[in-house]
């Protein structure tokens, strides 16, 4: 009870104190972490649809095709090797592409007991073409290190930084409203509240500072980022990069608007205020919570550097845990694109999620998991020691009084 006393009897800070430090901890973390949300966002867009009819197709006739060829196989190799019907065929140039064409018999064929026998008569045969990667070339796996690999190597290194600007542009009012929205809204819970300072009190606050966050600033400013970072054209070639339909956030903001309507700007909008509200409930309590018992152990007034960046960056790991499914319908609900009398896929949050979970499967809601915990953890830890630094040298150099 004393410790809540003596906390409410702390002078406010001046808004324009968290303004400016929350502003200078986001440029920093954004600065830093960007390519990671850069292949977040493109292993939530990958899509692995199996298509249904093919599935059951597949398993009625495979076992059957694996028998009739295991007990045709020597004869087809003795048939290949004398006909010569295997024939490779190698595009000039280095590092180019080979094709290996394949006669083999038909699967109607092969079902039916026809022999492969070459001549008259024979059951008709199909040419397989079977396409060998470039020399050179990255297969990358679906995994967080392929898809920067596969970014990269297509489009160059700055492809990572794509949607930078959107970030940039709204940064500084995000991290301002959520730094100053959350003392605002801690200290009406503790004027107006039998709340006071309590750890629900700064859950509470958390929560509705990340729901302010996301209507007034972050939704906008990621559809016109998410649009800007799926574009697949390459930054080293002049010409696709010319061709890009979106450039910058201000155009990439306009032709949304013109193309779709100013609505479309706030595409995701749900999961959007469910995405930050959670993460910043979350993350101030557990950031105040740990902070606190750090102060009161070590009998500090301020923490050193080291230590807020190691609790920001555990604070930072526990929103994306609960919440990775909303952040994959969001980015889902954002890259499309809407055409006028035609139903889009996606039309809601919980219809989203059911369409997700059936074509691509329920833990395709959890794609980029990985790269957004890389993403976030640092990310809050970089945040938020970035934010007691500015903070803790503005007060000493009395710079708000």
């Amino acid at each position: 009870m004393t410790s809540n006393n003596s906390n409410s009897n702390k002078k406010k800070k001046n808004p324009l104190e968290h303004l400016i430090a929350g502003g200078c901890a986001g440029l920093v973390e954004s600065s830093i972490c960007h390519p990671l949300d850069t292949i977040k966002t493109r292993m939530q867009l990958r899509k692995n649809q199996v298509d249904a009819h093919q599935k059951i197709q597949h398993s009625l006739v495979e076992p059957a095709m694996r028998l009739k060829h295991s007990l045709q196989e020597p004869a087809l190799r003795l048939r290949h090797s004398l006909s010569d019907a295997t024939a490779t065929v190698k595009a000039s140039g280095a590092g180019a592409a080979t094709a290996t064409l394949v006669h083999e018999p038909t699967a109607s064929a092969s079902l039916r007991g026809l022999p492969p026998a070459a001549g008259a008569g024979s059951a008709p045969s199909k040419v397989v073409v079977v396409n060998h990667p470039v020399r050179g070339t990255t297969v990358a796996s679906l995994g967080p290190i392929g898809t920067a690999q596969r970014i990269v190597q297509r489009e160059g290194f700055l492809a990572l930084y794509k949607g930078l600007t959107a970030v940039y542009t709204g940064i500084i009012p995000k991290m301002a409203i959520r730094f100053v929205s959350f003392e605002q809204y801690k200290d009406l819970l503790n004027d107006y509240t039998p709340l006071g300072r309590s750890t629900t009190a700064t859950f509470t606050a958390g929560l509705m500072s990340g729901l302010t966050e996301a209507i007034l600033v972050v939704t906008p400013a990621e559809v016109c980022k998410i649009r800007m970072q799926s574009q697949h054209h390459s930054l080293v070639d002049a010409t696709q990069r010319q061709h890009r339909k979106y450039r910058n956030v201000f155009q990439t903001a306009y032709t949304i608007s013109k193309e779709e309507g100013i609505g479309a700007l706030y595409k995701g909008v749900v999961p959007t205020m469910l995405r930050q509200g959670c993460n910043q409930a979350v993350n101030f309590t557990t950031y105040n919570a740990m902070k606190r018992k750090a102060l009161e152990s070590q009998q500090l007034s301020e923490l050193p550097s080291y230590q807020s960046l190691l609790i920001g960056g555990i604070s930072g790991g526990f929103g994306p845990l609960c919440n990775n499914p909303l952040d994959v319908v969001k980015t889902r609900l954002q890259k499309q694109v809407v055409v006028e009398g035609k139903q889009p896929k996606y039309t809601g949050l919980a219809q989203a999620c059911m369409v997700i979970a059936k074509e691509e499967g329920m833990l395709a809601l959890w794609k980029g998991i990985t790269p957004r915990l890389l993403r976030i953890m640092p990310g809050q830890a970089i945040t938020f020691t970035t934010y007691e630094f500015v903070t803790y040298h503005m007060n000493q150099r009395k710079v708000f009084g």
